[in-house]
C-alpha cells in the first residue's frame, strides 16, 4: 500500500547499487546481496526507512561523482568513496543534510565534470547548467545553491544531461555542424561576413608592404641626428 516503483536499472552481474532516500541518506551495496526472483515478486529491503521517508533515487554506480539536489534548491557533488559499501537493508549513511534551509533530499545522480545537469521545480521552471560549477564537499555537509526559487516554489527534479561528441560544434542557418577539416584532414579556412574566406594572408602581405617605407623614414630621421 501507497508503494511506487521508483526506478529501473540494467546491471552487470556485480555492480554497486545506491539508494537515497528523501530524509538525505543513502545506501551502498553489491547486487549479489539482492538473489534473483520471478518478475511478480515483492523483492527485498533495499534500506530501512522512518515513515513518510520514501526513496528517491536509485543508481548503478560507474564513473564519476554523485551529485545530489534538495527541495529548496540546494545541492552538492561528493566523492563516491566517502559511501562505504555495506549490507543491503541498513538505515544508511547521510548523504546530504536536510536541515531548514535545505528541506528534503529530491534525487542525485551521477556525473562527470563534462556533464550538465537539468533542473526542474514544481513552477514550470528549467535550469540548465554545468556540473564543473557545483562545489565538491563531504559527505555530510548542506552544499550550495544550484537554482534559485520563487516564494514556495520546490525544486522537484534533477536529471543529468551528459556531454554529446560534437556539442560544441558550430551550426551553420540549418543548424547543421561545419566541418573545420576538409577531405584530407587540412583546416578549413573560416569564411568572413562577405564569404570571400579568410583575407589574413593578402592582409600580411599588405602589413609587409607598409612596413618598408617606415623603416625607411626611421634610417633618414637616424641620418639627420
Amino acid at each position: 500500500e501507497d508503494n511506487q516503483l521508483v526506478d529501473v536499472a540494467i546491471t552487470d552481474g556485480n555492480s554497486d547499487v545506491m539508494l537515497f532516500t528523501s530524509n538525505g541518506k543513502a545506501i551502498r551495496f553489491n547486487e549479489n546481496d539482492v538473489r534473483g526472483m520471478g518478475r511478480t515478486a515483492a523483492g527485498v529491503r533495499g534500506i530501512k526507512m522512518a515513515k513518510d521517508v520514501k526513496v528517491n533515487a536509485l543508481l548503478i554506480l560507474d564513473e564519476g561523482r554523485l551529485l545530489m539536489a534538495t527541495e529548496h534548491g540546494y545541492g552538492k557533488r561528493t566523492e563516491v568513496d566517502q559511501f562505504t559499501p555495506q549490507k543491503r537493508g541498513g538505515s544508511g549513511v547521510i548523504a546530504i543534510q536536510t536541515s531548514e534551509r535545505n528541506g528534503d533530499a529530491i534525487g542525485a545522480v551521477q556525473v562527470i565534470d563534462d556533464d550538465e545537469i537539468m533542473m526542474i521545480s514544481d513552477g514550470g521552471i528549467l535550469v540548465r547548467t554545468a556540473v564543473k560549477d557545483v562545489s565538491v564537499t563531504g559527505r555530510n555537509t548542506q552544499g550550495v545553491r544550484l537554482i534559485k526559487l520563487g516564494k514556495g516554489e520546490r525544486l522537484t527534479q534533477v536529471e543529468r544531461i551528459a556531454k554529446m561528441e560534437g556539442d560544441d560544434d558550430e551550426l551553420d542557418e540549418d543548424g547543421n555542424p561545419i566541418p573545420t577539416l576538409d577531405e584530407e584532414g587540412n583546416p578549413i579556412a573560416p569564411v568572413d561576413s562577405t564569404g570571400e574566406g579568410d583575407t589574413s594572408s593578402a592582409s600580411g602581405e599588405a602589413e609587409g608592404e607598409s612596413d618598408a617605407p617606415e623603416s625607411d623614414a626611421n634610417e633618414s630621421s637616424d641620418s639627420d641626428d
